[in-house]
């Protein structure tokens, strides 16, 4: 598994738990330790740098699940596409099954209506076309047809709420009142990732989201709610704002596609039930 954060962490320690060996790859020693401790195997290695992947294990299934660290130095294209290159060289013939987390960032449609997998990906943030990029290549790859490409929606869970601080800290929220937030709960997420690797036929692309789109403003203020915050203020990002790019999607995922042929039924169908289990276990 390449990169094992918020959400590669919970696949790790189900396929563990489902009685696999599961090594997962970090930078960091220390990190490695904790890891190890939870029964994971951990390979110490960096994705940017080719020659820490000489001795990467040649596993059957692999995850490359590796989020973007803005202190490493590193721009977002050396990770996911040149991290992902690397990655390509050091893999065997091997490997069975390759699952790459996207983003629906690939999607810029900007007027409410519904994406699936075969909408037009055009991305305008530099996240977005690093995933696309990213996808060409394993396209263009051997790997490519053991792969499947999942294009993740926004994710949450336990102490990840998106603008949950600045809503309960009573600062303004910095994009439109208007326009879809799409979501989907971290565990939902994971488990999503394992019916694939068990059912998914290859290549495949599936687009991963609850499916119930929510408008910002309603997202917000119930946010508030639950965390006991006063109403949250609106305030359109200037044109110098990175805010005013994020602000522009407008778009609504669907995961028909996921749940005809997975068959996959969410813990967390909407964003309510998902706060309602954040709370529960914050609390």
């Amino acid at each position: 598994m390449l990169g094992c954060g918020y959400l590669g962490k919970r696949v790790a320690l189900r396929w563990r738990a489902n009685g696999h060996d599961v090594f997962v790859s970090t930078r960091s020693a220390q990190r490695g330790d904790e890891l190890s401790k939870q029964g994971l195997q951990p390979v110490i290695c960096d994705i940017t740098d080719s020659t820490s992947l000489d001795n990467l294990p040649q596993p059957d299934s692999v995850l490359f699940a590796v989020g973007f660290d803005r202190s490493s130095g590193r721009t977002i294209s050396e990770v996911y596409v040149q991290g992902l290159r690397n990655v390509l060289s050091a893999l065997s013939d091997s490997v069975n099954r390759m699952i790459y987390i996207s983003s629906t960032g690939i999607y810029s449609q900007n007027d409410g209506q519904w994406v699936d997998e075969d909408s037009p990906c055009e991305p305008n943030r530099d996240g977005g076309k690093a995933c696309l990029d990213a996808e060409q290549l394993l396209a263009g790859h051997t790997i490519g047809a053991k792969t499947n490409v999942l294009r993740l929606a926004g994710i949450y869970g336990p102490e990840r709420v998106p603008s949950r601080k600045d809503v309960v800290g009573g600062e303004p929220i910095i994009a439109p009142s208007h326009g879809y937030l799409n979501l989907i709960h971290v565990d939902d997420a994971a488990d999503i990732i394992i019916a694939v690797e068990q059912k998914a036929q290859a290549p495949r692309t599936y687009l991963v989201s609850d499916g119930h789109p929510v408008p910002r403003r309603d997202y917000y203020r119930e946010i508030a709610r639950r965390f006991g915050a006063s109403e949250p203020e609106f305030i359109e990002p200037s044109e110098q704002d990175p805010a005013a790019q994020r602000a522009t999607s407008d778009k609504r995922i669907s995961n028909q596609r996921l749940l005809d042929e997975l068959h996959v039924s969410l813990k967390y169908p909407t964003y309510r039930e998902g706060l309602t289990h954040i709370v529960r276990v914050e609390n």
